[in-house]
């Protein structure tokens, strides 16, 4: 008996070091406190393209003029791979007067608009072709491609169900070491954790307008990386 009453006590003050984390729990007599991490990894499900819109020019309204141009062409890549312009999201144009900030008297000499867009796509087979198209059309300094994983709630139900196996385990193992079988569910508590985006690194438009026609797109024949979603349970099992 004493050996299993240090066992016990020894899982009771792993509980009180997780509590410094999650709300205090008084396990009762005749119990046990477990946690354990599960994790649970998927491949993504959406791509997002961003990249921005940014030109400069001598008055603000020319700047502006280039800068709706620039947009049109954007609207003119989607339409052409069959994706409807209002599916990409647009921030606000930017108007900035440029200083020449070698005068004293640090003199305007023209005007930058900037805007940001950014692209949500389910079918990966487009992600070449349009950051192709929109780095032939050279409407903007960079683009970025990342995946992430939107439906992520089926995701995060399979990291649950793997860290609550685990904290099951650790207890059963507890209760066969103690001479005690184990009981019901008393209490449990969970949290998860993502990285629902995975950043490819940048590169930029007009850098890859060089490159020939016929060179596959840089994310071509290449398996995105999965997301990986990890669970913390802590659970409080009876003993009989």
């Amino acid at each position: 008996m004493k050996s299993t009453a240090c066992l016990l006590a020894l899982f009771i003050l792993t509980a009180a070091s997780l509590a410094q984390e999650h709300p205090a729990l008084s396990a009762p007599p005749n119990s046990v406190y477990v946690g354990a991490d599960g994790k649970f990894e998927s491949a993504p499900d959406t791509a997002v393209i961003q990249f921005n819109i940014s030109v400069q020019e001598d008055t603000s309204q020319a700047a502006y003029q280039h800068a709706s141009r620039d947009a049109e062409q954007v609207r003119q890549v989607l339409h052409a791979n069959g994706i409807e312009p209002k599916s990409a999201t647009v921030g606000f144009f930017s108007v900035q007067p440029m200083y020449d900030w070698k005068n004293a008297k640090q003199k305007v000499i023209g005007y930058r608009v900037t805007t940001d867009v950014t692209l949500k796509l389910k079918d990966f087979s487009k992600i070449g072709p349009i950051t192709q198209q929109l780095a032939d059309a050279n409407v903007s300094e960079r683009q970025t491609l990342n995946y992430t994983l939107e439906n992520i709630d089926e995701a995060k139900n399979k990291a649950v169900e793997d860290a609550y196996r685990r904290a099951r385990n650790s207890a059963e193992t507890v209760a066969r070491a103690s001479g005690r079988t184990l009981g019901e569910l008393s209490y449990a508590s969970v949290d998860t954790f993502e990285n629902p985006r995975i950043v490819v690194a940048p590169r930029m438009a007009r850098a890859m307008t060089a490159m020939p026609n016929a060179a596959p797109a840089p994310t071509e024949e290449f398996t995105p990386q999965n997301v990986t979603v990890t669970a913390h349970v802590n659970a409080l099992f009876n003993l009989k």
